[in-house]
């Protein structure tokens, strides 16, 4: 069970990863990052969650194999 809700957490992860890095080639991120330096805060949650998400169901399915082998 918790190998499986690693790969969901990974797969939705890997999902809101790109969806940020796609929004941030967006008219409106290309134009806040020029005059700002940054990324809208939508884009940079996107990302920045992403990540954070697919390390937590990768973390998850690496636990789940580690515990079947013992």
């Amino acid at each position: 069970m918790q190998r499986i809700f690693g790969i969901v957490m990974l797969v939705i992860g890997v999902i809101l990863l790109i969806v940020g890095i796609n929004a941030s080639h967006s008219a409106v991120n290309q134009l806040s990052n020029t005059f700002t330096g940054q990324f809208t805060h939508g884009t940079a949650w996107y990302i920045f969650g992403g990540g954070a998400v697919a390390l937590f169901g990768l973390l998850l399915v690496l636990a789940s194999f580690r515990m079947k082998k013992a």
